[in-house]
């Protein structure tokens, strides 16, 4: 084994946040081999503890401010 980290694939609707359960946006690696999944929120209340611990933090919080992708034709007729 290298020492570097797999890369982590792209947080979904699906992940949820460990602490209160809502859309997860941030992905800390545990030194150990874990991880945790927090939301926005939460990220910026643990990210930087975890951080000093050792654990890489990948952040997404970004994807909130994205504009959503119009509805398909079929939806906008409801």
């Amino acid at each position: 084994m290298t020492g570097a980290l797999a890369p982590t694939k792209p947080l979904t609707a699906a992940d949820r946040c460990d602490r209160c359960g809502a859309q997860a946006y941030v992905r800390a690696v545990l030194a150990g081999g874990g991880e945790l999944l927090f939301c926005a929120h939460h990220g910026r209340k643990y990210g930087e503890p975890l951080r000093a611990a050792g654990a890489e933090i990948h952040d997404e919080t970004d994807r909130l401010l994205e504009t959503p992708a119009t509805a398909p034709s079929e939806e906008e007729e409801r």
